[in-house]
């Protein structure tokens, strides 16, 4: 995907997007990042820990924050305008904790199960929260490309086992977040719309280990017609075709699934 093949109506607009660190390790963050420079976005590229990789974008300013911080998600935006020269206008929020160990809910310790809203749920909110008040009193030409889009799972769909903690926020945020934010946003930006996208098996370093096992493979893919994982970049790119006014400027409340069809039903059962 680039500039040149087609007018996204991004160029020049000031995206940012949470947890893009990642590099050639091909996260779905920093993907998404890249294809938004490809689109001449102006990028803010968000991390927790390490900029891994983000120097490599060019023109992309990282920055810094701990999203559970309401200090340091009130600082990020107001470093990203100054650095930028105008405000965040599309606000990609991908940022997200998975924890590897499978506990069933009847186990998992309240610390665990805080923890994991605190980052994914609590931290959705303060940049939602931030990314909306540097919006106020802002000219129609940088309210007019307004956008969220949240990174939602198959997970907050159709549940995932030994993974409570995880799927009750990707649920909060596809079913519940983004139907109530784009009733409000439009008090702000009227023409601002907000959606998500939500992957199912997604080919990054850590999902690479797992599924090297073809049994794990297997029924990871048997509710899944293509039968195959997609790439970062099959997220990315749906992010930014959503985030884009030209081409989904009427388009808003939405949950897409870049999932391979996945169903709630298994439709190639896996060998025994």
């Amino acid at each position: 995907m680039t500039s040149s093949s087609l007018d996204f109506g991004l160029k020049g607009v000031h995206v940012l997007v949470s947890g893009a660190s990642g590099g050639k390790s091909l996260r779905i963050g920093f993907e998404t990042a890249k294809t938004f420079v490809e689109a001449g976005a102006k990028v803010t590229a968000h991390y927790n820990t390490t900029p891994r990789g983000l120097a490599d974008l060019p023109g992309v300013v990282a920055l810094q924050a701990d999203v559970t911080s309401e200090t340091d998600i009130a600082r990020l935006f107001t470093q990203a305008e100054a650095a930028q020269g105008v405000a965040v206008q599309v606000l990609v929020v991908n940022h997200g904790i998975w924890p590897v160990a499978p506990v069933a809910l009847s186990d998992m310790s309240l610390e665990q199960w805080r923890n994991t809203h605190a980052v994914n749920l609590d931290g959705a909110f303060l940049l939602v929260r931030s990314y909306l008040a540097n919006l106020k009193n802002k000219p129609s030409s940088v309210l007019d490309a307004a956008s969220v889009c949240f990174i939602g799972s198959t997970a907050g769909k159709f549940g995932e086992h030994d993974h409570a903690d995880y799927a009750s926020t990707k649920a909060a945020l596809m079913y519940g977040l983004v139907p109530s934010l784009k009733n409000e946003i439009v008090r702000i930006a009227p023409k601002a719309r907000v959606n998500s996208v939500n992957p199912g098996w997604v080919r990054t370093p850590m999902a690479e280990e797992t599924i090297k096992d073809d049994k794990v493979r297997a029924r990871a893919l048997a509710s899944t017609p293509l039968q195959k994982v997609a790439l970062p970049q099959d997220v990315a790119r749906q992010v930014v075709v959503l985030s884009s006014p030209t081409l989904s400027g009427h388009v808003t409340g939405v949950n897409l699934q870049v999932d391979g069809g996945m169903e709630g039903r298994c439709l190639y059962p896996p060998p025994n």
